[in-house]
């Protein structure tokens, strides 16, 4: 079989020497099937975002745009509308037929942290091809708050996928027949479509826009700060509002999302037609979410938007982006939510864990 390899899976991956690290693993790295990577010591300032390209590596490219180091061992402040470049503590050597591909963990892309995986003689942003050799590294950008980073934590996740693992249309309503995987009707169209919910069952808040100016967030704090200083809320009762040019936005799916034990999921644009906006894509679900044996009974997606060049309407039940769905090699250990400290199962319209309740 092929598919996206489990949590299992990737322990071999670990005692075969493929996927090693400069510091011991932590057993909470290993998601269903997905490993966390740890920020490394060193955060570089550089003067703009970078590709390596088929020839040459991160270290070579980071002689050309490095202006100064920052030191993350107690860590330390990791500026608004500033790029960083951070060695990982993790490094890969894959075997034949494996690739991989990374995202934003959830809270992280609710923070409007642009993070991104780039690799040595990489040509894409968050893919590491088949059999790939070498050190990894995170792109970070901070787009509305400035955030304290440290050694250690873990900002993006990466899967691996051994061979093509992609489901089409007709398996994914053959799934849904079988297993539903959305609450009501199934939109299929090179995945799963799914809307956002700007009539909620009770009350009028449909989601939070950044506020422009704010403190400084730290990454390691949890149920920390108070939504108010960072948050605006956004309430209707029409059915609709509108986007503003620049600004960023945690809305949630119409939808709740099921991913059974078999499959993953990552979230993908819908259309770039669909208007001016675009929502957060670098998302991986894991087997479980939404899962009722995993204590979901379907989980909102909370969507992370942001306005491009002009004010936009974005009405209730709007498309805004998909769910393509991938089949697992094995079936995980765990599923997310189940025995797991899974901060989103379950979720509807949420923040990042970092803020109080």
């Amino acid at each position: 079989m092929t598919g996206v390899l489990a949590s299992q899976q990737l322990r071999v991956m670990i005692d075969k020497g493929h996927l090693s690290a400069s510091a011991p693993f932590l057993d909470g790295q290993i998601q269903p099937a997905s490993l966390d990577l740890r920020l490394g010591h060193t955060a570089y300032r550089v003067r703009a975002s970078f590709l390596t390209g088929a020839s040459r590596t991160v270290a070579e490219r980071l002689s050309d745009f490095k202006m100064h180091q920052i030191d993350l061992s107690e860590g330390a402040v990791l500026e608004k509308g500033c790029v960083y470049v951070v060695p990982l503590l993790e490094s890969l050597n894959l075997p034949a037929g494996v690739t991989g591909a990374a995202s934003a963990k959830s809270s992280i892309g609710r923070l409007d942290l642009l993070t991104r995986i780039i690799t040595d003689q990489g040509t894409e942003f968050d893919r590491i091809p088949e059999g790939y050799t070498g050190p990894l590294y995170v792109e970070i950008c901070p787009q509305s708050f400035s955030v304290i980073a440290k050694t250690g934590q873990m900002l993006n996740q990466v899967i691996f996928r051994d061979g093509l693992t992609v489901i089409d249309d007709t398996e994914l309503k053959a799934l849904h027949a079988k297993t539903p995987v959305v609450s009501g009707d199934a939109v299929i169209s090179e995945g799963l479509g799914f809307s956002v919910d700007l009539k909620p069952s009770d009350g009028t808040l449909v989601g939070y826009r950044a506020k422009p100016h704010t403190g400084v967030i730290d990454l390691s704090k949890l149920a920390h700060y108070a939504p108010k200083d960072f948050w605006e809320e956004v309430h209707t009762d029409e059915g609709w509002i509108i986007l503003d040019p620049g600004a960023f936005y945690i809305l949630v799916s119409r939808e709740a999302i099921i991913i059974p034990p078999t499959h993953a999921a990552e979230m993908v644009p819908y259309v770039a037609m669909a208007g001016e906006f675009r929502v957060h894509y670098a998302g991986f679900f894991d087997p479980g979410f939404g899962w009722a044996a995993a204590g979901g009974a379907g989980s909102r997606g909370v969507l992370e938007v942001r306005c491009h060049e002009a004010p936009f309407v974005l009405e209730h039940g709007q498309i805004v982006g998909r769910l393509v769905y991938e089949k697992m090699d094995s079936l995980p250990e765990q599923l997310y939510g189940a025995d797991m400290a899974s901060n989103y199962q379950g979720q509807g319209l949420k923040l990042s864990k970092h803020f109080k309740v």
